[in-house]
């Protein structure tokens, strides 16, 4: 999980735009009326690009959950999407967890607000892949091989590092994961949501794990790093978020690189570390929900998410797209977006699926009591 690269400016953005629109062309038109969309698993199924555009245009609408705009710069992908398509992008709950996306797509199950997309943490994605319909994008290729489905089912999409963020207006920087665990820290720290549904807080403690020694196939070290900082009063159960941060109620929050330096231009005295270390890495995951309202639109924003544009947006946002390899090798990667987030270095640890499994049935069973 990680990686980086892509074009400049508008150049960029409307190049790709242009190629999501001309790959088609040469495909014998569909209507797209004529089409299951909820059975197509590629825009080959519509009769090429240019079909699968027309049927998500007739659709009109796509439902996305919990994707916040300062969350990876999803505020200006949705923008870019309803400004190229003129397709309403109806977005709810930005707010809630992984877990929750998959709660309110079993609630809304058939109604037209069901979401038509998600936007996953791996460990709730590999138990939720009776939601997901296949569907492979057209840069399929572009994509490595371990961060995809095979079928199509879920794909990787952009990945950041576990970071640390903190008010250095109240508590000094922290130098190691021990430091957190000083009287400095009392009733400052805090996770962006529960790591028994929540990616990002799944994702700090295996941070913990393996800065303190552990390993990925065992977060056992990360769930007793988080018992001793609850016994020294310093971690917080509260579910970090902008407000949080901006009010002051949490000083010090793991998150991803990304959220975190999202936050330095809007809260003064707000800065982001990396711990010396390993550095844990994970890819957040596309997936088309079964149930979309909406289908043609839902593999529009498929096709699109996977477009040098919304990649690139991804890269301005302080996050590293999947397709960074390529991008960097036909020359459609924003350099300047790149450096000035950085190249992702260190000795980077991503979880296989059978640690990520693993983990996830330890956090079910162990978490509740480690920080009750």
């Amino acid at each position: 999980m990680f990686k980086k690269r892509a074009i400049t400016g508008l150049a960029v953005f409307a190049a790709a735009a242009l190629s999501l629109s001309a790959c088609a062309s040469d495909t014998p038109a569909i209507s797209g009326s004529d089409v299951d969309a909820a059975a197509a698993t590629s825009a080959a199924d519509f009769g090429g690009l240019d079909a699968l555009i027309e049927a998500a245009k007739a659709e009109g609408e796509l439902n996305v959950i919990a994707l916040p705009d300062n969350w990876a710069n999803y505020g200006e992908i949705k923008a870019l999407f309803e400004d190229t398509y003129d397709i309403t992008v109806n977005s709810a709950d930005p707010d809630i967890s992984s877990a929750e996306e998959i709660a309110a797509a079993d609630n809304l199950k058939g109604q037209d607000t069901a979401p038509d997309v998600f936007d996953l943490g791996t460990a709730v994605t590999l138990a939720s892949t009776d939601y997901f319909a296949p569907y492979q994008v057209e840069n399929w290729d572009d994509i490595p091989a371990e961060n995809k489905d095979a079928d199509g089912l879920y794909v990787n999409d952009y990945t950041g590092s576990m970071s640390v963020g903190y008010d250095s207006n109240s508590v000094p920087e922290p130098t190691s994961l021990d430091d957190l665990l000083d009287a400095d820290y009392k009733g400052a720290v805090a996770l962006n949501g529960d790591p028994t549904q929540a990616g990002a807080a799944f994702a700090a403690v295996g941070l913990a794990a393996v800065q303190s020694g552990g390993t990925l196939d065992d977060f056992t070290p990360g769930v007793e790093f988080f018992t001793k900082l609850n016994a020294a009063g310093n971690f917080i159960p509260v579910n970090a978020t902008p407000a949080t941060i901006a009010s002051g109620e949490t000083k010090v929050v793991f998150d991803w690189s990304y959220n975190n330096l999202a936050q330095t231009s809007v809260v003064d005295g707000w800065e982001v570390t990396t711990l010396p270390g390993s550095v844990y890495t994970s890819f957040y995951n596309q997936a088309i929900s079964n149930d979309a309202p909406h289908p043609a639109a839902a593999r529009l924003w498929q096709e699109f998410l996977f477009s040098p544009d919304a990649q690139n947006l991804f890269i301005t946002g302080g996050a590293y797209p999947v397709t960074i390899a390529a991008m960097t090798e036909d020359g459609t990667v924003d350099t300047k977006a790149l450096d000035a987030i950085g190249a992702l270095d260190g000795d980077l640890v991503t979880p296989t699926t059978e640690q990520a499994e693993g983990a996830a049935t330890l956090l079910a069973s162990d978490w509740a009591a480690a920080i009750g």
